[in-house]
């Protein structure tokens, strides 16, 4: 028996009982007479006692022999401890050791495994086996699994399906890039990992499963950022025989119940905005609610004097900061050099502030007064003491960089609490969105979802207008998950095909299966897919994903650890039938 009581189990009332303890060796302190040490293990820590009086001279030698992280079974007996930490679950107790076996010696760490650590993100991620001995990783990992437990007793009880869908599939052209394995056995030829299971859900479908889900790995050959890896998890879900308020139903009630279950948080009914709506209010089509700064659009109150700036832009928009007419000048300039950085890309920013006697004052008082600048407060809901910030241009690049300085003023204004969770809808996308560079449309979503019905015709005359029976599921200011109706009969999924410029063989080649199978009695069906990783990151309070994925991939998309992707044996790539020009 390696252990009676685990690290984090033992208190007072366990005061004269012999226990057997097993973990890692925390802290050492030596005290001549006297040896200390925290033993730790996914349970919590308790502090062992080596004493020269009650313990034998080959124990305390052994004792004095211990590094931190080797692995080590005790004996003892569990006895009050002097100087009771009341910060720690067993501060009341430490064991007396009676019995010590050294199962594993260790190196010393090149970081100390202590909640706050001396080593840095780059150094961590190639020791994770050692982070995730810390506190805040395997927390995280924990916390993960009560996520994912939640959703699958959920939608087990909703009477869904788990069913596990082909990792080895057929590349198509639409998304982003595939990640390819070549095959030994059917030389020339290539699988591609899923960038999801969509047309498989669908095929369930058409078997007739009715309700299905599935937490899986999904592969996307994409740039990275802090939310997004090259392996990643969804909750994949699909229904047959269903609206699209079915669905906004089923997994707005899935949400509710994992905000009440793991964050107990109880919200009433989620909000919903069309794509349009939210473009043109907030600038992005995953806006943040929990704080307001919405859009004010200018056009027609600042186009009507000789500021040219203003006259030849396409936009001119402006938000109201609560409370930032305390900005000094120094900081509003450094707000104004902020938003002209390459990222934003903005040319400058206007400024007008709200003073408390109900004047304004800003950096174009030479072109407008103070009844124009009062129709800018109105438009933008700003208040006395608010600061005015406007932007102009292009419609689509200004509303993407007043978007993202309302986001980095909430950031600066504390607006953003992790605490705080506003669920909200989005609906209505586009169906297709127009590709200058392919000079063609593209599907906003994926090639499967469904016009809305009513306007089905209008893809034979006004293509770009069509509105797609499609959704988005948006969670303080990060899209958690999205989804749509789907096409379920062959005739429009060939239309639509035949407007994203397949030719009908091309369409065949690559979805002949799925038009095959919609000939034998497809029901209407859609679904949903949850980003698993980004959900689990903003349920803890987080919007890193990498935090709470066990072996994460860095920025290059690299395993540090593993050090991977790493080259082939050149006998591998003969066997498999490439040609690779390897360099010396």
């Amino acid at each position: 028996m390696y252990r009676s009581h685990r690290c984090g189990d033992l208190r007072a009332q366990h005061i004269g009982e012999e226990v057997v303890l097993s973990g890692w060796i925390q802290k050492i302190r030596d005290k001549g007479f006297m040896v200390w040490a925290d033993l730790r293990d996914r349970y919590g820590i308790t502090q062992l006692i080596f004493d020269q009086e009650r313990s034998t001279g080959e124990l305390m030698e052994l004792s004095r022999t211990l590094g931190r992280e080797f692995v080590v079974q005790i004996k003892g007996t569990v006895i009050e401890r002097e100087s009771k930490n009341p910060d720690m679950p067993t501060g009341d107790i430490e064991i007396l050791v009676a019995e010590m076996t050294v199962l594993n010696d260790a190196q010393t760490p090149p970081f100390t495994i202590e909640d706050e650590t001396d080593g840095g993100e780059d150094l961590r991620m190639k020791y994770r086996y050692l982070d995730i001995r810390r506190n805040p990783v395997k927390n995280n990992l924990i916390f993960r699994h009560q996520v994912t437990n939640a959703v699958r007793n959920y939608l087990s009880a909703q009477d869904f399906v788990e069913v596990e869908t082909p990792y080895l599939i057929k590349s198509t052209p639409e998304g982003a890039r595939d990640f390819v394995v070549p095959s030994r056995m059917n030389e020339g030829q290539f699988y591609a990992l899923p960038q999801s299971p969509q047309t498989f859900k669908q095929l369930l479908m058409v078997g007739g499963l009715d309700k299905y889900f599935q937490i899986v790995k999904c592969f996307r050959d994409e740039d990275l950022r802090a939310d997004r890896q090259p392996e990643f998890t969804q909750i994949d879900c699909e229904m047959s025989f269903v609206t699209q308020e079915d669905i906004l139903n089923t997994f707005e009630g899935l949400t509710r119940h994992l905000l009440k279950e793991i964050n107990g948080v109880e919200v009433g009914a989620f909000p919903r905005m069309t794509f349009d709506d939210a473009m043109k209010r907030y600038g992005n089509d995953k806006p943040d609610i929990r704080f307001g700064m919405e859009f004010g659009e200018l056009n027609d109150i600042a186009q009507h004097k000789e500021f040219n700036v203003f006259n030849a832009a396409e936009l001119v928009v402006g938000i109201a900061v609560p409370g930032a007419n305390t900005f000094t000048r120094k900081e509003i300039d450094k707000l104004i050099d902020w938003v002209k950085r390459p990222q934003i890309g903005a040319k400058g920013m206007v400024y007008v502030r709200c003073n408390e006697d109900g004047s304004f004052k800003s950096s174009v008082d030479k072109f407008y007064d103070q009844a124009d600048l009062a129709a800018w407060a109105e438009r933008t809901g700003a208040k006395a003491g608010d600061l005015i910030c406007v932007l102009s241009g292009d419609l689509n690049a200004t509303r993407a960089q007043m978007s993202a300085l309302r986001m980095e003023l909430a950031e600066r204004l504390g607006l953003r609490k992790a605490d705080e969770f506003a669920p909200l809808w989005v609906v209505d996308f586009p169906l297709l969105e127009w590709d200058e560079d392919t000079e063609r449309y593209h599907a906003m979503h994926h090639p499967f979802t469904s016009p809305k019905p009513e306007q089905i015709e209008l893809l034979k005359t006004d293509p770009g207008a069509v509105k797609a029976n499609a959704y988005d599921l948006v969670l303080n200011g990060n899209e958690i998950g999205g989804g749509s109706i789907r096409i379920h009969d062959k005739a429009t999924q060939a239309m639509m095909f035949d407007y994203l410029g397949f030719t009908p063989e091309e369409a065949k080649a690559q979805f002949g299966f799925l038009m095959n199978a919609f000939e034998y009695g497809a029901p209407p069906h859609g679904g949903i897919a949850f980003g698993l990783d980004r959900l689990v990151s903003i349920l803890g309070g987080q919007e890193t994903i990498r935090d709470f994925i066990a072996f994460p991939k860095n920025n290059s998309g690299r395993d540090v650890m593993i050090d991977a992707p790493a080259p082939i044996d050149p006998e591998q790539l003969e066997e498999l039938s490439l040609a690779l020009n390897l360099k010396e």
